[in-house]
């Protein structure tokens, strides 16, 4: 496996847009959500691993930027980077790209948490998923580090 996963597409609804006749900005962080559950099943976390097993991811943290409008009807797709790992969590990095042209459309930077359903506690991935999870780590390691990768929200300082 080389490069980032192209996992998940998702249309731009009507009752999506704003008065500002773009996206909304929640639904931003919905289609980033719904990038999380493709990628959830394509490490082993899906919907019948999740039943048969009792293990979910939680999200922890999430850092979203807007950088352009997108508009009703455009098909979008998200680029997902796997930025680190440990036993029990995954930092990823999403970016959100549209039709109409080349350039991201929005980045989420995200901590999620693997959960043992059964005990609704942060617990070690199971040695399956941790299988899939090793060699996407190992691919992205390469990569470089996105340039929305750890902000902060600040205002420069005054002079």
């Amino acid at each position: 496996m080389t490069g980032l996963l192209r996992l998940h597409r998702e249309r731009v609804q009507p009752d999506w847009i704003d008065y500002n006749g773009h996206l909304l900005d929640a639904y931003y962080l919905l289609i980033f959500s719904n990038n999380t559950t493709t990628f959830m099943d394509h490490i082993g976390l899906g919907e019948k691993e999740r039943a048969e097993k009792g293990h979910s991811l939680f999200t922890l943290e999430v850092h979203l930027n807007y950088l352009r409008e997108i508009k009703v009807g455009k098909e979008t797709w998200t680029d997902t980077q796997v930025l680190g790992w440990d036993a029990k969590r995954l930092h990823v990095f999403y970016t959100l790209y549209a039709e109409d042209a080349p350039e991201p459309r929005a980045t989420s930077e995200q901590m999620l948490m693997n959960i043992d359903m059964n005990q609704r506690r942060s617990a070690p991935f199971l040695p399956e998923v941790r299988a899939r999870i090793e060699p996407i780590a190992r691919a992205h390691a390469g990569l470089p580090r996105p340039e929305n990768v750890g902000h902060v929200i600040s205002l420069p300082p005054k002079k």
